[in-house]
């Protein structure tokens, strides 16, 4: 794969508005999020405080919250919101094609 080259996700109806899709490709875990407002966005699919996954976790609005131990991050920008979680998630470039989810993750995290 080309770096910045996007590969398909899935199709933007395979996920719920207000929902998130975990994901995987060369080895790594990414969350992916429509919210209800059907935006989409993606992040590293792990929490940092404790690697477990945020698709398990509850989306409201731009905000996913950890199910192990509520913290919360900003998933527009990855940044921590709230104890314990005090290192920001990447995030990576993410768009609707047609009707597909596509994401870029050669391209490296997004600042």
């Amino acid at each position: 794969m080309e770096p910045g080259q996007e590969i398909e996700v899935c199709a933007l109806s395979d996920i719920e508005p207000d929902d998130i899709l975990e994901w995987a490709f060369d080895g790594v875990r990414y969350a992916i999020y429509r919210t209800e407002d059907d935006e989409v966005y993606a992040t590293d699919a792990l929490c940092t405080h404790e690697q477990v996954s945020l698709a398990e976790g509850l989306l409201d609005g731009h905000i996913i919250e950890c199910p192990r131990h509520n913290g919360l991050f900003d998933i527009r920008s990855g940044k921590a919101m709230r104890a314990p979680v005090c290192v920001d998630l990447n995030t990576y470039p993410v768009r609707v094609v047609d009707g597909k989810i596509m994401i870029r993750p050669g391209a490296g995290p997004q600042a």
